[in-house]
């Protein structure tokens, strides 16, 4: 899946924390053959470069620039937000490959 996030209106950040209780902006959450190709092929690459993992890529994309932000060893994955396309599908493949690569580890 690929998640584009939004500012909180009139605050610079995804979450606005300034006014007591947190304003979130709006997000999109869009199956891999509907992102761009560009986003994509920078995200993995980004993530490759780092390792074999599971991260969450941070990319700012500017005209037909595709920029990174930062890579996080310790992505968020929220219901609703970022399992929105595929739903436990989502939870279940990432459990899979960890029980996989726990057993090419002999335990």
């Amino acid at each position: 899946y690929v998640c584009r996030y939004y500012m909180s209106r009139g605050h610079w950040q995804i979450v606005d924390h300034s006014k007591g209780k947190p304003r979130e902006g709006a997000f999109d959450t869009l199956p891999l053959d509907e992102a761009p190709k560009a986003v994509v092929q920078t995200a993995l690459k980004a993530a490759n470069a780092i390792g074999n993992g599971l991260y969450g890529v941070d990319l700012k994309q500017t005209g037909r620039k595709v920029l990174v932000i930062e890579v996080n060893d310790n992505p968020n994955i929220d219901g609703g937000v970022e399992d929105k396309v595929t739903g436990a599908a989502l939870y279940q493949r990432i459990m899979r490959e960890f029980l996989r690569r726990l057993e090419a580890r002999g335990r």
